[in-house]
């Protein structure tokens, strides 16, 4: 059975930017992850069956705390530790937010997409 678990609106301050005041006043951003996978034996009422969500958010803060020149770069190393930790995934698609990017006007949020 497919299943798609997602964590929504997970939100972290973090120092990511490709220029250097970016990674000295940092900036808050938005997470978001889907996960698709097959669920396997629906009957089983066993979390080794399906993805843990505290996990998925445990590895999005780590990746988070690991100062990056790209979102890009965020994004891709927590889709690949999703799969790495959860092999029974079919595709992992991370969304970052940036909220408030400096930029010459105002803007509410950058936002880069990744799918593995």
């Amino acid at each position: 059975m497919n299943t798609t678990i997602s964590l929504h609106g997970a939100e972290f301050f973090a120092y990511h930017g490709f220029y250097p005041e970016e990674q000295i006043l940092g900036s808050r951003f938005i997470v978001d992850i889907e996960v698709d996978y097959n669920f396997g034996n629906k009957d089983e009422d066993n979390i080794s069956n399906t993805i843990d969500y505290v996990q998925l958010y445990h590895i999005a803060g780590e990746q988070m705390k690991q100062t990056r020149k790209l979102i890009e770069t965020v994004a891709n190393a927590m889709a690949n530790e999703i799969k790495s930790q959860f092999p029974l995934t079919d595709k992992v698609t991370v969304s970052i937010k940036k909220l408030n990017p400096a930029l010459s006007g105002k803007v509410d949020y950058s936002k880069v997409v990744v799918n593995i």
